[in-house]
């Protein structure tokens, strides 16, 4: 009897609906719910979408070198790898930012064996970088005779890259003294940069840098940079380091000091800007710390396998993907046309000569003169 009654009530809730329908009434239109276009990341329109591009093409070229020379090093073609996996982020924006020249006009670059990204951005070829860590002859660094990384480009101020830790601080002191003196002449000047790891930071040559750019009324247009990827070599920062940042060791001196992300090649592009302009308008130091990775270890002599670590590159591209800047698979893309290039550089450096006895002397001292200790 319930069932029936349950269905005379449908039929009737049907029939009413019929009726109103034929009365001109009309059902309740479905809302339409607009999807949201995806926003863009407001840091990522501070830059244009060309140097955005160009940012991250530059990052996934220096990467894919430095692999390729992991690669080169592991079948047996060179003796030794070193170099900075991990640091685009931080390399690339200061190499698109450098006053690229020579002479104490331009800016000076002080580095270490982890600046690839930096001479990429620059302009340097895979194939100057190949001859180095395969020491051929035809090496424009250093003719063959050094480790992979330690470039040497005069025509750029790229001042000899040196094994022994730190040195490069005590050294920007000297072109820093030169150009402050063209600074005090009213004369173009340029900025003396110097990077360097965390565990470099306690070398002496690190306290005289800090030392002798704050003198009072003799301070030198240094950028001191320290790139800390919480490592040196096996032995872990926290258990060297007493102070909290690297940097705030400059706040002593009276330097201005600041602590960047080194992984987000936007905010490192912007603090590298600002503190290259307070230089040469302040003619005063300025001590920047970069938080950045290591991927791939120290060197060669670890392994230079790949380790746990935020990747600057997929972090970056991740935020170009998600803002509509490029689409899925573009990194991808660079990376398969980077490989195939180097790998065939690689090929054509192979079949080239290493340097011969002859030329061991060869920009020991300048025009050779007194550099062979057998003729002295």
């Amino acid at each position: 009897m319930r069932q029936t009654q349950v269905a005379k009530a449908k039929a009737n809730v049907k029939a009413d609906a019929k009726a109103k329908l034929a009365a001109g009434s009309k059902p309740r239109a479905k809302i339409a719910v607009k999807t949201a276009k995806p926003t863009k990341e407001r840091a990522l329109t501070l830059l244009s979408k060309p140097q955005l591009v160009n940012m991250m093409d530059l990052m996934v070229k220096s990467r894919v070198l430095e692999e390729r020379l992991i690669k080169i090093y592991k079948a047996g073609d060179a003796f030794f790898w070193i170099g900075g996996p991990g640091e685009e982020a931080f390399g690339v924006p200061l190499g698109l930012l450098v006053d690229k020249g020579q002479g104490p006009s331009h800016d000076y670059l002080h580095l270490h064996y982890r600046a690839t990204p930096t001479l990429v951005a620059m302009g340097m070829s895979y194939i100057d970088s190949i001859r180095l860590i395969m020491n051929r002859a035809t090496d424009p660094s250093t003719g063959g005779r050094n480790f992979a990384n330690h470039y040497c480009y005069p025509q750029w101020n790229v001042v000899p890259v040196g094994s022994p830790i730190e040195v490069q601080y005590g050294m920007a002191i000297g072109t820093g003294i030169s150009q402050r003196r063209l600074k005090m002449k009213k004369q173009k000047s340029g900025v003396s940069i110097v990077t360097g790891g965390d565990a470099g930071s306690a070398e002496g040559d690190f306290a005289s840098c800090l030392i002798w750019s704050s003198r009072p009324e003799k301070e030198l247009p240094l950028y001191i940079t320290v790139q800390n990827n919480k490592w040196g070599i096996s032995t872990p920062y926290s258990e060297q380091h007493g102070e909290k940042n690297v940097a705030d060791r400059g706040k002593a001196f009276g330097i201005r000091t600041n602590v960047v992300n080194g992984n987000d090649p936007i905010e490192t592009y912007f603090q590298i800007q600002g503190d290259l302009e307070y230089i040469k308008k302040n003619t005063r130091p300025v001590l920047t710390e970069f938080q950045v990775s290591r991927l791939y270890g120290h060197s060669s002599a670890s392994g230079a396998n790949r380790e746990n670590g935020d990747d600057p590159i997929e972090l970056f591209e991740k935020r170009l993907v998600d803002s509509k800047f490029v689409k899925p698979g573009f990194v991808k893309e660079l990376w398969t046309a980077y490989d195939t290039e180097s790998r065939q550089i690689s090929d054509i450096v192979r079949a080239e000569a290493g340097p011969l006895s002859d030329t061991i002397w060869d920009h020991v001292y300048v025009d050779n003169e007194n550099a062979d200790w057998r003729k002295f």
